[in-house]
């Protein structure tokens, strides 16, 4: 019982801090395994290749930056769309890599979920804030959100209970932002679609 808690805690974790910050989260959790002696439920064991780490280290060094210069943040988030969420599912569906098929499905699903969740409330919210004339607030959110990044992952590892606090708490944020996310994510499907529209002539 306290191992199946403790992998929906680690699914659950990586795949809603995903949404938030991809990088962090598998750093974080390739560094706990490598020097906390924690051993990652399911196929999350890859993580802890230096390889990885070292790629999702780098990867978090250029979103650091990124993600704390208005409208640069913005864009970042509209190209991550593609990137976080699907990474979130995976990461849930890997944790549970000793289960049943069936199990891993709804852990993909329910992690895809939870990263849509957070990557669109985090991206709305970055969107209204640009909307200030100064890139101090900008600078502060992106600095909160690395924090409660990293410390949801060591709560999933450490204090499950907290981890399922947190994750409820951002839930309800989500809930209640919600109609920004629905705009935010069909400003992302217009770019999308001006992308590859041909061009008139």
């Amino acid at each position: 019982m306290t191992q199946l808690i403790s992998t929906i805690a680690i699914a659950m974790g990586a795949s809603w801090v995903s949404g938030i910050n991809l990088y962090a989260s598998v750093a974080t959790l390739g560094l706990l395994s490598r020097f906390a002696n924690l051993r990652l439920p399911g196929e999350l064991e890859v993580l802890t290749s230096w390889w990885i780490i070292g790629v999702a280290i780098a990867l978090y060094a250029v979103e650091f930056v990124a993600d704390k210069v208005p409208y640069v943040d913005s864009t970042w988030d509209v190209i991550h769309t593609f990137i976080r969420v699907p990474a979130g599912a995976v990461l849930a569906a890997s944790a549970f890599g000793d289960f049943d098929r069936s199990i891993q499905v709804i852990a993909l699903l329910l992690g895809g979920g939870l990263a849509l969740s957070s990557h669109g409330t985090k991206a709305a919210t970055r969107a209204m804030l640009n909307a200030s004339p100064e890139p101090v607030s900008n600078v502060v959110a992106s600095i909160l959100e690395d924090i409660v990044a990293v410390v949801s992952v060591i709560c999933s590892v450490f204090l499950p209970v907290l981890l399922f606090v947190i994750v409820g708490v951002g839930l309800v944020i989500s809930f209640l932002v919600f109609r920004r996310i629905v705009r935010f994510f069909r400003q992302v499907a217009n770019k999308f679609r001006g992308w590859f529209a041909p061009a008139t002539s």
